[in-house]
């Protein structure tokens, strides 16, 4: 058997056929290093997936809550048409009787947890802050009534960083609107058509 030598060193498995050093080449598997960038690919993907789905949902909510609002101040205007004036404030809740003016006669639920929807209508002696105008609106309550901030079910929104039991999402319709009867107008809330 003849010896070859590569770079000056004896070489037993010398392919003869291609005159190459024999060292064999892996042709099935992954690296380590291979590995880990296929899980860190789609770890990336998979936290762009959900933040995507996150923003979408959060969209939706807002975008139906926004639409709610619509349905309720058409009812309510066509309320205030038919008996001359709007419904008296209802206390976590919307008014009994005004349902007939909305399509199916039954009022939406809010579509975030653990709220509910508020029909305000605040005359100038009920506000404790000025300006002393009548408030008319729909609100979105994320507080029971008395309730701790404990008991809040705040959205996940940056219009919602600074909640407190008093603060809401609402709906202007007639008036200085804000967030609650015993706050001032600059009190955290958000004015959907402000």
């Amino acid at each position: 058997m003849q010896h070859v030598f590569y770079k000056g060193l004896p070489c037993p498995a010398y392919r003869q056929a291609g005159g190459r050093q024999g060292f064999t080449r892996r042709t099935a598997g992954f690296t380590l290093l291979e590995a880990l960038t296929v899980i860190i690919i789609i770890g990336i993907l998979a936290v762009i997936v959900v933040v995507a789905v996150f923003q979408a949902r959060s969209k939706a909510h807002f975008s139906r809550t926004v639409d709610e609002f619509h349905q309720i101040s058409a009812a309510m205007e066509l309320s205030y048409v038919a008996n001359g004036a709007y419904p008296p404030d209802a206390n976590r809740g919307l008014p009994n009787g005004a349902e007939q003016y909305i399509t199916g006669g039954v009022w939406p639920l809010p579509v975030y947890p653990g709220s509910v929807f508020d029909w305000d209508h605040w005359t100038p002696t009920q506000l404790t802050y000025p300006p002393f105008q009548e408030v008319v609106q729909i609100s979105v309550r994320f507080c029971p009534a008395g309730g701790a901030l404990s008991t809040c079910t705040f959205p996940n929104e940056p219009w919602a960083a600074n909640f407190d039991v008093n603060s809401a999402v609402y709906y202007c319709i007639k008036g200085p609107c804000r967030a609650h009867s015993s706050q001032p107008p600059t009190h955290p809330a958000y004015c959907v058509n402000c």
